[in-house]
């Protein structure tokens, strides 16, 4: 349970021209924070509204985050985690689009003038998109490997802008993770992000799932969108706890049943996904994680 009494809103902006609103979430990681808040300032083609959470906010980013004339700002004393940060975010929100980003990631050149031009083209809400991550251990078939350093203290920024447009991707099903885009009316469809999932472990995926079951089916990563990621410098310091099987007991399959079947994630993108039929080994499967995972979360007494 979270303790409502201390959570406060700050608007201090007037973003009449601002295009996204970029919520980022922040837990003691104030070095990086001005890092990525930076990258938006000079790297960024339009002028966008930035809300930022502070989750308890020992290190100073109270202080610093106040003094800035274009953030605005939500607070919590205690660490409620991504899920109920993103959640108190909206109600700053100011344009239709809603950008979620991770204060570890610092944004390329141009990198929303090529998620506009994305959202301009498909030309209604019913999307979900991802920009393309560039890491220095990348873990998946989404991001794109480049080493420019794996914290602030090696960050090669200056050998980053001279070379990230130059990795080769096609654009890629599956958009899940941040920096993600989603059109104000679909977050609120949808609920915005589920508490349940405390403090936003396999949140990424349980949105998407939420899309899916809303009708959408358009989930895109944008290749020449392009941000650095150094890589969970503040969810490294959590455990994921139960959090896996409660996707599972949620949702009756996995996470990675869900997003290799349903949203071929990282697969060359081909338009909007089509409806899935697993297999039958793949729906036995599913359903013994199912029956395993309510008994971890709501065990017999």
């Amino acid at each position: 349970m979270i303790s409502t009494a201390r959570i406060t809103k700050t608007s201090k902006t007037i973003p009449a021209n601002a295009v996204f609103s970029i919520l980022i979430p922040s837990w003691n990681n104030l070095d990086y924070l001005k890092n990525c808040i930076e990258s938006i300032r000079k790297n960024s083609s339009f002028h966008h509204q930035i809300i930022v959470h502070i989750n308890e906010g020992h290190d100073g980013t109270v202080e610093w985050v106040s003094q800035q004339n274009d953030l605005d700002y939500t607070f919590s004393a205690e660490n409620i985690g991504v899920c109920y940060a993103l959640n108190i975010c909206r109600g700053l929100v100011a344009t239709n689009y809603i950008v979620y980003m991770n204060d570890d990631m610092y944004v390329c050149p141009d990198w929303d003038k090529h998620l506009l031009e994305e959202v301009q083209n498909i030309g209604h809400p019913y999307f979900f998109l991802s920009a393309t991550a560039i890491e220095p251990f990348p873990g998946n078939n989404c991001t794109l490997f480049g080493d420019y350093g794996n914290s602030l203290a090696n960050f090669n920024e200056q050998k980053l802008l001279e070379e990230y447009a130059s990795f080769t991707k096609d654009d890629w099903q599956g958009a899940t993770w941040p920096p993600n885009i989603v059109h104000v009316s679909v977050w609120d469809m949808v609920g915005g992000y589920s508490t349940e999932f405390h403090p936003g472990f396999y949140s990424d995926p349980d949105f998407s799932m939420k899309l899916w079951q809303a009708g959408i089916r358009l989930f895109k990563g944008v290749n020449k969108s392009r941000v650095y990621h150094f890589g969970s410098k503040s969810t490294v310091r959590l455990s994921k706890d139960r959090n896996y099987s409660r996707f599972i007991a949620k949702w009756g399959i996995t996470s990675s049943t869900f997003t290799r079947y349903y949203l071929h994630r990282g697969e060359k993108f081909t338009g909007p996904l089509p409806e899935v039929k697993l297999s039958w080994k793949q729906v036995i499967k599913n359903y013994c994680k199912q029956i395993t995972a309510q008994l971890l979360i709501h065990p017999q007494k």
